[in-house]
């Protein structure tokens, strides 16, 4: 690892920034991975939106695929409730953690009001693209 090309990299809670992201129903806050590790990687907390609580069912993301080389999720309070293509239908739970291979096929079908999580990609910027069900 080339240590010149990272950056040490702090990001305390007291100053958190929510700001609106890939889903118009949660709301995301980079935690600067992506900046100190210049781009290789990407780390955020998403949540649901304090005024899209109590419809999450109907907040469902389509199925779609993340073009990355790594995807990690660690729920930190609620659930949520995804389909894999060839994986079934898993709900993970606060403390469950799931690593989804590259550029697999998921959908998110529901979540709890409560639902924040963890999310670590790489590569930091990435494409995401629907595909059919």
């Amino acid at each position: 690892m080339n240590k010149s090309k990272y950056k040490f990299n702090v990001d305390l809670a007291e100053k958190a920034v929510f700001k609106n992201g890939l889903r118009n129903f949660l709301e995301y806050r980079d935690l600067g991975v992506e900046n100190a590790s210049n781009g290789e990687y990407k780390a955020h907390i998403l949540r649901v939106k304090k005024e899209c609580k109590g419809d999450q069912e109907m907040h469902t993301t389509g199925f779609h695929k993340h073009l990355v080389t790594f995807q990690m999720y660690y729920v930190l309070n609620g659930w949520v409730k995804f389909i894999y293509d060839g994986e079934g239908t898993h709900t993970f739970k606060k403390g469950d953690c799931v690593y989804a291979p590259p550029s697999i096929k998921h959908n998110e079908i529901a979540c709890s009001d409560d639902f924040e999580a963890l999310e670590i990609l790489a590569p930091g910027s990435h494409q995401t693209i629907k595909v059919e069900e």
